[in-house]
């Protein structure tokens, strides 16, 4: 008999205060509830707030008294869920800890808002957060159960980099978990790939879920920070600097920075050599070579696939400048060239027979052939870096630019994604699975890491403090 539920995953960002966030979750677990989800998971740290940008006033060796202020708004966000800083566990999961005279509960009051948003929505919710406990954060997540149509689960979680921890994972799949859920922060593109990877491995369905926030969604304490911090005590990061390049009578090269106050600006008349505006008195008079006459040839960078980069001289003139030979082709490409290139200028396309990193195949001496791909046809114009456009700078200075861009999604027991990646929705972000857990009983026909595919004839792994296995 098919053992199918609704999954959900939120896609939400904290608010400016506890209240408003628990006011939005009971928001988006009704709309949940709604479309016929039974259980839902919420980013990491939902509760609390996840402080990106925020540097806390720390560098090696150092703190300051602004940051100390930055965690105290940090610590005040925190939830109090009533528990001890040890941990009471079954203790505190059945209410017997001892409460305060003239107080209804332990805490601040969001567990009872929680159990009773599971409860009028009837809906199982998994909520990422901040938890205070004693003086100490804990970065955790709370599971608020009600019953789910009788589908037998085994649930667990792993919280944002924990996913990374090879015997972490392996403990959870040899307890049978078919319902792995990895609230996280982590919004780079490797991290589908790895919940495709633990889905495959532990043949369970996994449910992943991100914020996605605009800098200017920030809490004001970071924003604040962000522009009053003095840029000598945290200096701007600049791009690279100019510098030109000489040549010695045997042939080697010398790069100089070009001071900061005199960037020149080369140009090129009939076919002579670029100049440069450098004053004399920016370089040492004792024993130096004559200042920089050109500014630094442009070049570009192909990568292989063994992700090795080599640098090539972009051929303004074929009879004047020539690339390294390469001796052996064999060795150099052992496997089939698979190259992507990286511009380093956005000079105009030459021909054909020079290394343009939008050609398809560009030529170097020895009749050798270094594979660009690309998508162009060398008829057509490409564009220049500097012209495509780039989400995460675009609206800088309004706060409109993504300092998180999400990346939500729900994975099968194979590996396949069923919902998502939510990429760059910041609110009403929700996705949803029906999915049958007897797939991942099918799954094991081929994979059982945590059985039989384990090798426990082998291998021993020994855990303290995980059995989530329930009774039978």
């Amino acid at each position: 008999m098919p053992q199918c539920l609704t999954v959900a995953v939120s896609q939400s960002y904290t608010l400016s205060t506890t209240s408003a966030t628990l006011s939005a979750l009971t928001s988006t677990t009704q709309q949940a509830a709604h479309r016929g989800a039974h259980l839902l998971l919420f980013p990491e740290t939902y509760l609390g707030g996840y402080p990106r940008t925020c540097t806390f006033g720390s560098s090696v060796g150092s703190r300051s008294d602004n940051g100390r202020e930055q965690f105290l708004h940090h610590f005040h966000d925190a939830v109090d869920l009533g528990d001890t800083p040890a941990g009471a566990g079954d203790e505190w999961v059945q209410r017997r800890l001892e409460v305060a005279k003239r107080s209804d509960f332990r805490g601040d009051g969001t567990r009872e808002i929680l159990e009773r948003v599971a409860r009028e929505t009837g809906v199982f919710l998994v909520v990422g957060l901040v938890e205070r406990a004693g003086g100490s954060l804990y970065c955790a997540v709370v599971a608020v159960t009600t019953t789910i149509e009788g589908v037998k689960l085994t649930l667990a979680s792993a919280i944002c980099w924990e996913n990374y921890m090879p015997l972490l994972r392996f403990s959870l799949y040899s307890q049978n978990v078919n319902l792995y859920l990895a609230p996280t922060a982590d919004a780079r593109d490797t991290w589908l790939p790895l919940m495709q990877t633990i889905a495959c491995e532990g043949r369970a369905f996994v449910l992943s879920a991100n914020q996605c926030v605009r800098r200017k969604n920030l809490p004001a304490w970071i924003i604040e920070d962000n522009e009053s911090r003095d840029p000598t005590e945290f200096p701007e990061r600049r791009l690279r600097r100019a510098s030109t390049v000489t040549k010695t009578e045997d042939n080697h090269e010398t790069t100089w920075p070009l001071p900061e106050f005199s960037v020149p600006e080369s140009t090129e008349t009939n076919g002579s050599e670029p100049s440069s505006n450098v004053d004399q008195d920016d370089y040492p008079s004792s024993d130096t070579p004559t200042p920089p006459k050109r500014p630094r040839r442009a070049s570009i960078i192909t990568k292989t696939e063994d992700n090795h980069e080599i640098t090539w001289p972009s051929l303004e003139n074929k009879s004047q400048h020539s690339l390294p030979p390469i001796q052996n082709s064999k060795d150099v490409f052992s496997s089939p060239p698979l190259l992507t290139s990286i511009p380093i200028d956005d000079k105009e396309d030459g021909d054909l027979n020079s290394p343009s990193p939008f050609h398809p195949v560009a030529k170097i001496p020895s009749n050798h052939l270094i594979a660009l791909p690309s998508s162009l046809s060398p008829s057509q114009s490409a564009p220049k870096p500097s012209s495509i456009p780039s989400t995460t700078q675009a609206g800088s200075s309004s706060g409109e630019e993504f300092v998180c861009r999400g990346g939500s999604c729900i994975i099968s027991p194979t590996g396949a994604v069923l919902a998502g990646p939510l990429w760059e929705v910041e609110t009403g972000g929700l996705l949803f699975a029906t999915v049958d857990f007897e797939d991942c009983e099918r799954g094991r026909l081929d994979m059982d890491l945590g059985g039989s595919s384990g090798r426990g004839d082998v291998f021993e792994l020994r855990v303290r403090g995980l059995d989530i296995s329930p009774p039978p």
